[in-house]
């Protein structure tokens, strides 16, 4: 009987210009070997299958640049970030320079209200950056 954590070997064909490519992407970003790259290809697509599908909860990091004298542009931010239909679990704020501060919301909720916050704050003037990383469970 095998568990969750059981690693089973299979083979996969490839043309050799892909492979090539692979290979490249294996040295090029520091893998240890082409599993490991596989591996973390499969897993972005679980990912971005579950925020299209968008039936389930997932998490995501807001990452934010804004100039914080921008007239009640932190006051806007907080209260976007108090809506009911996303969980903020967290954030963090960094001065950079005397004019910009950087922010990181951690996130819960549907693909769709994370998205839609992160449009939202994204979208305030005096917002000089921002950028969602997405994530979900993936069990594996």
């Amino acid at each position: 009987m095998s568990t969750p954590d059981d690693t089973i070997r299979f083979s996969v064909s490839l043309p050799r210009p892909l492979l090539d490519e692979l290979d490249r992407r294996v040295v090029g970003k520091g893998y240890a070997s082409r599993s490991e790259l596989v591996r973390d290809l499969i897993r972005e697509r679980l990912v971005e299958d579950a925020w299209e599908r968008g039936d389930e909860e997932v998490a995501g990091v807001l990452t934010i640049v804004y100039d914080h004298h921008q007239r009640e542009l932190t006051q806007h931010i907080l209260e976007v970030q108090h809506q009911e239909y996303v969980h903020v679990v967290a954030s963090t704020h960094v001065h950079i320079d005397h004019h910009n501060c950087l922010e990181t919301i951690i996130l819960r909720g549907l693909p769709t209200q994370i998205e839609r916050l992160s449009l939202e704050i994204g979208g305030l003037k005096g917002v000089r950056f921002s950028a969602l990383t997405r994530t979900s469970r993936l069990g594996h």
